[in-house]
């Protein structure tokens, strides 16, 4: 039997803000996410993550989704990007054929990952923006 290595994640203290309309995602991120200590919060939609972050200075990182109905991930992010400029904001999308990465990354997102959800790919990329 071959000894693996597993990576443990700690994001004790951190808050994550998934910005998605279906709830399964959300569920599903909370499962990947757990044992890691992080908060998770969920925004439904573009229009409620941008109404989050108002006043909230809690958020540490937020997960957003591209495709949501009444305003796109995109456009939250700019929204976003214009009130918590420091917020790393990274994307997530099954549909990387409607968005090309350069505009992804001009609207602000810090980087793009791809759905299905690979969890160490998910868990390596948040680590990379919440443990400096």
């Amino acid at each position: 039997m071959r000894n693996e290595l597993k990576t443990i994640y700690d994001f004790t203290g951190k808050t994550i803000m998934v910005a998605d309309d279906l709830r399964i995602n959300f569920l599903l991120f909370n499962a990947i996410m757990e044992g890691t200590h992080a908060r998770l919060i969920w925004a439904k939609n573009g229009h409620e993550a941008i109404e989050i972050c108002h006043g909230q200075e809690f958020i540490d990182l937020i997960l957003m989704d591209l495709e949501m109905p009444g305003m796109n991930g995109l456009d939250a992010t700019r929204e976003i990007k214009k009130i918590r400029r420091e917020i790393p904001v990274i994307a997530q999308t099954a549909f990387e054929a409607y968005f090309n990465e350069e505009e992804i990354l001009h609207a602000g997102c810090s980087q793009v990952i791809s759905k299905p959800l690979m969890p160490e790919i998910l868990l390596d990329t948040v680590s990379k923006y919440l443990i400096k």
